[in-house]
């Protein structure tokens, strides 16, 4: 089954995009929120969770702003995940957005899985 689009968005409040960015842009703060662990080699990480081992194309970063990868299993497709700074045009406070795929009948848990993970986030980086 082909996998759909999704996006999702949670506020920040003021937080800083620089410490933002420090999670998000690399492999050492991804490690401390996203996954137990990941290794990066170039294009090519690795998502470590419960020692079970993912691995992902970098295939597109602009430094403070977003970071997109692509699951070696969707290799054949347009899936990607995208981790993206944002601000809000109203209120100005920073937004994290979030694109990622999921089959229709997963979407749910892919859900429940990045709302999790970005209260990981809000926590490592003191916003909570």
């Amino acid at each position: 089954m082909k996998k759909m689009k999704f996006k999702l968005e949670y506020p920040l409040g003021n937080a800083s995009a620089a410490v933002l960015w420090n999670y998000t842009g690399n492999a050492q703060g991804l490690s401390a929120w996203f996954a137990d662990e990941v290794l990066a080699d170039e294009n090519t990480y690795t998502f470590f969770w419960d020692k079970i081992e993912y691995r992902a194309n970098l295939l597109h970063i602009k430094p403070n702003s977003y970071i997109r990868f692509q699951w070696d299993e969707d290799k054949n497709s347009d899936a990607f995940f995208e981790i993206k700074i944002n601000s809000s045009d109203i209120s100005r406070d920073l937004v994290i957005q979030i694109t990622d795929f999921a089959i229709p009948a997963e979407k749910e848990d892919a859900v429940i899985l990045w709302n999790k993970q970005i209260e990981d986030l809000k926590r490592v980086t003191g916003l909570i």
